[in-house]
């Protein structure tokens, strides 16, 4: 009887396969979490929500990959994969992309104009529009941006459950994340705090110790000259002397011998004639500068450590602009400071330098050098620190107990690579305040939070007017506060709403409950959370993750996920991360179309886990040609015939034996995440299977030897094929859908994971396919030598090998002749001698 044979396609192709099989997953729901298996069948992903502002790249496809990856095998695994999709819509980029896209800035003194529209094409110029205006033009634009995004990830194939789909400013995410700030701050987490600030002046917000970029820039060493008590001369150096007039102290090292009488002296400043002490701190470094340092309010990070430990006064000269306040601080000179009043710290440090050289205060020539100065990682400016008022939130920086609770957690995580812990233990150890949370923005979720006005109508800050969980979300600039009516806004004795939003990444960290419907579905929630798995690149353990862990173990005393998988970077040709800031990146749609997406991915999954990896089109075309293999490979086993009976021979159980190992390890690698791994181990054995398996036993396939010989033949390829196909389905989801809807039911997608046990029971030798394998593969050499087709005739092949090897060829002899067109066959007994062959032609 004559096995069916399944309809195949005369010239199979990848090229077309993906919005074929991305609609019909859609429409038969492959990719839907079924929410009603138990919470021990669950899955759950803490999808990254990428940033809207703009276009995806490259290394977004690259790190969204290897999450498919594991979502896919996980799904195989029998588990209900609850994998959603979020957009991170608000903070400072999406506001850039606005200003720049439709030629607006945000004014929250202009009211609201219901007919606005911006121009068709921008000026020079931005016009000014109110918050209200603002917010609805970045929410038009993110949008737009969703859409395109949300195109490219379907047609990367990623298996998304698209019902899932969140914003960080949609609803459900202010909820969230205005009920996580209300608990915090009625459990004593979140508080407001008038105090020394990490300030952007382009974008005029305070910016967090986790946002922040070291970058070097050149700087000059300038001497200035103080005077003693004693009138005497005493220098200082400083990279800063336009900060001179916020001076307030004098610093050194408590051991420095040279400064030791000076301690608990007082001095006076050039030019501004200040009257300022002289304290001992350990900070100071002798090896600086001369030794002995100014404190001005404020310079840098250390300035602000020794304002707090030495409890001196504050001398505000740089305001929330970036220029220099109008008027001197109390006991400095106001006469020389007026010419500082108004300008820009560059300005102003020619200014000062001109003035300590007029008066003779000023020791020879700058003395240039470069050096790391702080910036917004998203700012173009040098960050100054201001005093402002602010909301933080606890976070281990000033709590040695809560530091401890969180390097706990650290240990608690399993981290994929194990080595990237060190990282999250090495910030947290670093912390040295708790984390700003609050914004000088528009585009974010506002703080739920009023105060009431006095009789002056000045806000008082100690009294604040919280929402009610249940009228959550609100925004104080438009809603009224319990217990008042609009018309008291701001009015003496009436109200006025907190007029910031918060950070960004304090709404990204509570992902885990957004997405999973904390207080708002609590049956999804229970059966989700914590989460299985936060996938992430590894330069944001200090942000996203580390936050993320934050607010879990406040508010439910425990980790937001059981496992981290971290992505490295995509490196430019010359080894730089690619990042639209620095203009390196490569869209990925023109890659999708060059090359099909399942040889993108290829090139994604072959990346080792947590490393960095150069952007390569050259490992593209190998996934390509892989794709187009397995159509081919795939179509000429088919071709044979389907069958599902025994496997009889012994080279067919041999190559069912060995594929249980290849499963064994590629499960092992996907168990640890490590993709890699998985995809290296199952092409490895793929290629294998196509270039030896498939060429010894084509002949007995095709009915040559037999029908007996002919069914084992076809029924250890079907089984062989299952089973590469499955195994490849995470990595390649096109092509591999594809090749099984020629011969099954159903996606591949849903199939079960392989189990090499069951290919075990058949009790095949993997050696006898080793050995006929190296014994044609000595035939092929032979001919290419010989220049010579591989259909070309063997008169004889001697093969010389220890019995228990000649053993395994007997069992393979029919198909090795076949194969290799061997006329005669000697087999020659050498105990303990490798296997050698002797071939003629």
């Amino acid at each position: 009887m004559t096995p069916p044979v399944p309809s195949l396609p005369e010239r199979p192709t990848i090229d077309g396969l993906e919005p074929v099989w991305a609609s019909r997953w859609d429409e038969r729901g492959v990719h839907r979490f079924d929410r009603t298996r138990p919470r021990e069948d669950v899955y759950a992903i803490d999808t990254p929500p990428p940033t809207v502002s703009g276009s995806l790249h490259v290394g977004h496809v690259f790190s969204y990959t290897h999450t498919d990856v594991v979502a896919r095998y996980q799904r195989m695994r029998g588990r209900a994969v609850f994998y959603p999709m979020g957009w991170d819509d608000n903070g400072l980029p999406t506001e850039r992309r606005v200003q720049n896209h439709f030629g607006v800035r945000c004014d929250p003194a202009l009211p609201y104009d219901a007919a606005f529209e911006p121009p068709e094409k921008p000026g020079d110029r931005q016009i000014p529009v109110s918050r209200r205006n603002f917010i609805a033009l970045c929410e038009r634009l993110t949008e737009t941006d969703e859409v395109a995004f949300e195109e490219l990830w379907r047609r990367l194939g990623l298996s998304v459950d698209w019902s899932l789909t969140y914003r960080t400013i949609g609803t459900r995410a202010r909820v969230a994340a205005q009920r996580a700030f209300l608990r915090g701050l009625a459990r004593g987490e979140a508080y407001l705090a008038e105090a020394p600030t990490l300030w952007d002046v382009t974008f005029r917000t305070a910016v967090a110790q986790a946002e922040l970029e070291d970058r070097e820039r050149p700087a000059a060493f300038h001497r200035l000259l103080f005077t003693r008590a004693d009138g005497t001369d005493l220098e200082i150096a400083t990279t800063r002397p336009e900060l001179l007039p916020a001076c307030v102290a004098l610093v050194a090292h408590p051991d420095d011998a040279r400064y030791r009488d000076l301690i608990g002296t007082r001095a006076r400043t050039p030019v501004f004639g200040a009257d300022v002490p002289v304290l001992a701190h350990r900070a100071a470094d002798p090896e600086k500068g001369t030794g002995i340092a100014m404190v001005c309010t404020f310079g840098d990070t250390t300035d602000v450590l020794w304002w707090r430990e030495l409890a001196l006064p504050t001398r505000t000269v740089v305001g929330r602009d970036g220029r220099f306040v109008a008027d001197a601080p109390d006991g400095v000179d106001a006469e020389p400071y007026a010419q500082l009043a108004g300008t820009t710290p560059h300005t102003a440090r020619e200014r000062v330098v001109a003035l300590l050289r007029a008066q003779g205060r000023l020791v020879g020539e700058p003395e240039r050098i470069t050096h790391a100065v702080k910036f917004y990682e998203k700012g173009d400016k040098p960050l100054e620190i201001v005093t402002t008022r602010q909301w933080y939130l606890r976070n281990g920086g000033r709590n040695a107990d809560l530091r401890t609770a969180l390097l706990g957690r650290g240990r608690e995580l399993g981290w994929h690579p194990a080595h990237m812990r060190a990282r999250y233990d090495n910030w947290v150890e670093g912390l040295n305040g708790d984390w700003l949370v609050s914004r000088q923005r528009f585009f974010g979720v506002p703080f739920p939070v009023w105060y009431p006005l006095d009789e002056h109508g000045e806000p008082v800050h100690d009294r604040p007017i919280v929402a009610d969980e249940a009228a959550l979300p609100v925004d104080p600039s438009t809603d009224a506060p319990p217990g008042y009516a609009e018309d008291r806004r701001g009015v003496p004795g009436g109200f006025a709403g907190d007029p910031d939003v918060m950070d960004t990444w304090a709404t990204s960290s509570l992902t885990p409950q957004i997405a999973g419907g904390w207080c708002a579905d609590d049956d999804l929630f229970d059966r989700v959370f914590p989460f299985a798995l936060r996938p992430q690149a590894h330069d944001i353990i200090r942000t996203w993750l580390f936050s993320t862990v934050v607010r879990s173990h406040l508010e439910h005393g425990e980790l937001p996920w059981r496992q981290v998988a971290l992505s490295g970077w995509i490196l430019d040709p010359d080894r730089k991360k690619m990042s639209k800031s620095k203009g390196n990146v490569v869209t990925p749609m023109a890659l999708l179309e060059q090359y099909g997406s399942d040889a993108v991915r290829y090139w994604a999954a072959s990346a080792r886990p947590g490393t960095d990896t150069a952007f390569d089109p050259g490992q593209m075309k190998i996934g390509r040609r892989l794709a187009i293999k397995i159509l081919n490979a795939s179509r000429f086993a088919l071709s044979t015939g389907i069958a599902d009976g025994p496997v009889t021979a012994p080279l067919d159980r041999a190559l069912l034996a060995e594929l249980a190992t290849v499963v064994d390890a590629t499960t092992a690698a996907l168990d640890e995440l490590d993709h890699a791994r998985a995809l290296e181990v199952t092409e490895r054995f793929f290629w294998h299977f196509c270039d030896d398996h498939l060429e010894l036993v084509k002949s007995r396939a095709y009915g040559e030897h037999g029908a007996e010989a002919a069914a084992s033949a076809r029924a250890g390829l079907t089984t062989a094929l299952s089973v590469l196909l499955r195994l490849f389905a995470p990595v390649l989801p096109f092509v591999t859908e594809e090749v099984w809807s020629w011969w099954q039911e159903g996606s591949v997608h849903l199939a079960p994971w392989p189990d090499a046990a069951a290919l075990r029971r058949n009790g095949g030798d993997p050696e006898v396919l080793t050995a006929a394998t190296a014994v044609l593969t000595a035939v092929r050499r032979a001919k290419s030598e010989a220049k010579v087709s591989m259909r070309a005739d063997v008169r004889r092949a001697a093969v010389t090998a220890d019995p228990t090897v000649l053993a395994r060829l007997t069992l393979a002899e029919t198909d090795l002749r076949a194969a290799g067109h061997i006329q005669e066959l000697e087999l020659q007994e050498r105990r303990s001698a490798p296997l050698e062959v002797q071939v003629t032609l």
